[in-house]
């Protein structure tokens, strides 16, 4: 199973990952958490270099970048996914159209350049207003944290994105605790049927 966590950043998808998958190690799961971008790699160095203002590319080679940095790990996640492990992902496909069609790309082409990458078995996305992203990290935001007009067009491509079967959207402005517990009882279910 993959589960994707997605959302504005400061919604609590690390945290929820983190606390999902402490809950499945528990219950007997090899878990696998991933983070993208992952900036451990070459093509991950450009973006974060691109995310600080030391790269200037467009809206559509930056999505292309994200979604070769996620290829970079298709050899492994095959791999997880073919022995019944767990795979976690604290952004996954759905980021690239978010944010994609929040900077006027084809959501069509933004799936399509994806089609070749695992798709999630569960999408999890915690909704936040991008007023609270900024509220959760005042300082260090990169360029996309600092556009509250374009973090809002983001957040209306993931809420009509989780219009999907394989998504459950929360509500990631309650307290951690009560998000932690819709975050198990819409991922647990799916695993005992699984």
């Amino acid at each position: 199973m993959l589960i994707a966590f997605e959302g504005l950043d400061q919604s609590g998808k690390e945290t929820q990952a983190r606390h999902l998958g402490a809950r499945l190690e528990q219950d007997g799961y090899r878990v696998h958490p991933l983070s993208f971008p992952d900036y451990g790699t070459p093509i991950g160095q450009e973006i974060r270099k691109a995310l600080d203002g030391d790269r200037e590319f467009g809206p559509d080679v930056m999505q292309l970048l994200y979604v070769a940095n996620r290829g970079e790990f298709r050899p492994q996640l095959d791999l997880w996914l073919s022995s019944g492990d767990v795979v976690m992902c604290d952004r996954y496909r759905a980021s690239s159209i978010a944010y994609g069609e929040a900077q006027g790309l084809d959501p069509a082409w933004l799936s399509q350049i994806q089609q070749y990458l695992p798709p999630a078995t569960l999408t999890v996305l915690l909704d936040i207003a991008p007023e609270t992203a900024v509220q959760r990290k005042a300082t260090g935001r990169d360029r996309y944290e600092r556009d509250l007009s374009l973090l809002a067009r983001v957040r209306e491509s993931y809420r009509r994105q989780a219009a999907q079967p394989d998504w459950v959207l929360i509500n990631g402005e309650l307290p951690k605790d009560v998000v932690r517990e819709a975050v198990k009882a819409a991922v647990l279910p799916r695993l005992s049927r699984g």
